[in-house]
């Protein structure tokens, strides 16, 4: 069995084990399970994309994919937490210095520091390039002022790349990503989003007032930062349409289960081919969903653009998550409403899906651009 097959079949395991069991309570306490985190540290699944040399997995992304799958089978939020996770510890592997590596990554890989990925602002939103924090030169560092918001892993991130202009004249190309923690003073947490559901995600926001950085905070310069952000985004896209797919599984699995148990009008429901269209065409949304996932995920296996392939992939994914779960949850009945089912949650997830790293409609942007390019 090879190594990808292996923290395959752990992340399965560690799902069963130590996700499963807790993630509606996650939702009822409104927490981020920061015990639980660590313990998927533990399972190595911290720095899943990190390469060896620098204590990492160096699974790639194909692994990382089947792995975030196999979690959000079992609750997406948490999935999607380590996703951010463990894209920076990898960005911090290919763009960071030999003195930034030694600080950062023995925590990240840990756990013991959480890391977290600062672009997006209250005012921008889906405009990523339309940022206002800003880093103004102050002898040989930065002074940085502004805001951050609807931040994954904000409640309990200690590690923070924040993406700030330099030059604001210079648009996107101005930007720059620092590395710096959640503690320096001038770092401001504020309170994490009160959600309709994904409570384990940890959403909120930092302000930061004069904060001082040094040039050793600097993670990517401008001219660069904004594109790695980019290419970051791709592979969160690709993961989350993966995540989209297990959770779709999963329904697909309760449903099928409870329709060939279920007793009604002399026999078991799964008899009644409405219920059985109904499945099939679930069935078919999950195909169509994987193989587009497939194929951005080979493109970034090939080390080439995934952006288009990715948006298509997040986007119908996401779709067909939203739509399927709900005909999952009506073949249930009442059933499927309850609490102690993970539908509700995964279907609460997938909605919040459609946001995340781009919403549908920003898809349709990358998608249509790229049919009208010349």
């Amino acid at each position: 069995m090879n190594s990808s097959s292996t923290m395959i079949k752990k992340a399965a395991e560690f799902a069963s084990a130590m996700i499963e069991p807790n993630a509606a309570q996650w939702e009822y306490a409104r927490c981020f399970p920061r015990d639980v985190f660590i313990a998927a540290a533990d399972a190595s699944l911290a720095g899943l994309i990190v390469p060896a040399t620098d204590g990492g997995s160096d699974l790639g992304p194909r692994g990382m994919a089947d792995i975030m799958r196999k979690l959000a089978a079992a609750d997406f939020a948490f999935a999607f937490s380590l996703v951010v996770h463990n894209n920076l510890a990898g960005t911090i592997a290919r763009y960071g210095s030999v003195e930034q590596k030694q600080r950062w990554l023995p925590g990240m890989l840990s756990a013991k520091k959480i890391g977290a990925f600062l672009l997006t602002e209250t005012s921008g939103g889906s405009d990523a390039a339309a940022i206002r924090c800003h880093a103004r030169p102050q002898g040989s560092g930065w002074v940085l002022n502004g805001e951050k918001a609807w931040i994954s892993n904000a409640s309990d991130a200690d590690v923070l790349s924040v993406y700030a202009t330099i030059a604001p004249e210079q648009g996107f190309r101005g930007i720059a990503c620092f590395l710096i923690p959640a503690d320096r003073p001038g770092v401001h947490r504020l309170e994490p989003f009160n959600l309709m559901g994904g409570h384990a995600l940890g959403t909120g926001g930092f302000s930061f007032t004069d904060v001082s950085l040094q040039p050793e905070d600097l993670l990517i310069a401008p001219g660069e930062a904004f594109k790695a952000a980019m290419a970051g985004i791709d592979l969160a896209r690709v993961n989350v349409a993966s995540m989209c797919c297990g959770m779709l599984e999963r329904g697909i699995e309760e449903a099928v289960g409870f329709a060939g148990s279920r007793q009604a009008f002399g026999g078991p429901i799964s008899d009644q081919q409405g219920i059985r269209w109904m499945l099939s065409d679930a069935a078919t949304d999950l195909a169509a969903a994987h193989a587009l996932t497939e194929k951005a995920i080979d493109a970034l296996e090939a080390g080439q653009r995934a952006t288009i392939a990715a948006a298509h992939a997040k986007k119908f994914a996401t779709t067909a998550a939203l739509k399927r779960l709900a005909d999952c949850m009506q073949v249930m009945g009442a059933s499927g409403y309850r609490a102690d089912v993970p539908l509700g949650r995964h279907l609460g997830a997938a909605k919040m899906a459609a946001y995340l790293d781009g919403t549908t409609e920003i898809q349709n942007v990358v998608i249509s651009r790229s049919l009208f390019s010349t």
